[in-house]
């Protein structure tokens, strides 16, 4: 089917897009596969396959509750758009396991150090009528408890900082480049894309940086205000990583076990290999930082170009493995194996 060519998407991706739709269809009973393809910024050939998906979702697996949609090949139907109405709703409930994990949750984040007092007290009113509502179900909870490690530390500094307008010194490990640094930063604000990280003015490089808090080894609130220069706030709703074309470009290639990768790194492409596995083209601003995955996927992934990384991560391979070598030789033989792979 004919459609504009769409840029490679995770599942998240999808699953984002397919919640959207459903929305989209309810609204317009009859639409044209190519008007839906076009709004949606993706090829009929992507909007069939995910058609193809919704009738197995809905509220349950009862008769009814499944997304009766359907298309002749030019309009698409949706014969039951009630079973996601509010007629057809029934009161929500929680099991007991969810209950335990909520409130287990919230009364953990409720002693979080550097949390507002506002947010403190609506936290525990909020946990209090969850409590009610769960009866016997909460009993659970009261027995169990989180002890939040050194993260929740610097996030509430960080917060404070952003606050109180207020510079922080921080030791950071960057993994890239295997050190840790010590830095002045100007805190902007704080963002959750799979882990929490804070987006500040980084006074050592006089550039926007993002620093994951879970790196941070430690960090001090400066007396020295705050005063990050007016930049603009980057849209982080596709990612933290959002390679830009002047990038370098990397390409790797992974068997069927690391196919993973396409998942988790935005790619320009990813192109299937015979034996199951793909060759993904990305690009990065630091190609370095890659290292690492080629360590990780081992026997399963290699880098192809640009050589000189390549030859970079085949370094590094030999040195980790080196280290393991005994006089027996059995870690010779894994250091042949990897040799060979890479």
């Amino acid at each position: 089917m004919a459609g504009r060519p769409a840029r490679p998407a995770n599942a998240i991706d999808q699953t984002r897009r397919m919640l959207s739709l459903v929305t989209y269809l309810r609204e317009r009973p009859g639409a044209r596969i190519e008007d839906v393809a076009r709004a949606f910024g993706i090829t009929e050939d992507e909007l069939v396959s995910d058609l193809d998906v919704l009738p197995m979702c809905g509220t349950s697996f009862r008769g009814g509750d499944l997304l009766d949609i359907d298309t002749d090949g030019e309009r698409i139907w949706w014969y039951n758009p009630a079973a996601l109405g509010a007629e057809a709703a029934e009161p929500l409930r929680l099991a007991a396991d969810e209950a335990t994990a909520l409130l287990v949750a919230a009364r953990a984040v409720a002693t979080l150090p550097g949390l507002r007092e506002s947010d403190r007290q609506a936290l525990l009113r909020a946990t209090a009528k969850v409590e009610t509502a769960a009866g016997e179900a909460a009993g659970a909870s009261s027995r169990l408890s989180v002890t939040f490690e050194s993260e929740g530390g610097v996030f509430a500094d960080v917060d404070r900082a952003i606050s109180e307008r207020r510079r922080l010194w921080i030791r950071y490990y960057s993994p890239a480049r295997d050190e840790v640094t010590e830095r002045e930063i100007d805190p902007i604000r704080l963002v959750s894309v799979g882990h929490t990280y804070v987006e500040a003015w980084c006074r050592r490089s006089e550039a926007r940086r993002t620093f994951r808090l879970d790196r941070v080894a430690e960090i001090k609130i400066l007396d020295e205000p705050s005063a990050p220069p007016e930049i603009e706030l980057r849209d982080l709703s596709e990612g933290l990583v959002q390679p830009a074309a002047e990038d370098p470009e990397v390409v790797v290639e992974v068997g069927p076990g690391g196919r993973w990768v396409a998942e988790y790194y935005p790619h320009d492409s990813a192109d299937e290999l015979p034996d199951g596995g793909l060759r993904i083209t990305l690009r990065t601003p630091d190609p370095a930082s890659l290292r690492r995955l080629a360590l990780r996927l081992g026997r399963d992934g290699r880098i192809v170009s640009p050589q000189g990384l390549a030859d970079s991560a085949r370094r590094a391979a030999r040195e980790a493995l080196a280290a393991y070598e005994g006089p027996d030789g059995v870690q010779d033989g894994l250091y042949d194996r990897q040799e060979q792979r890479l």
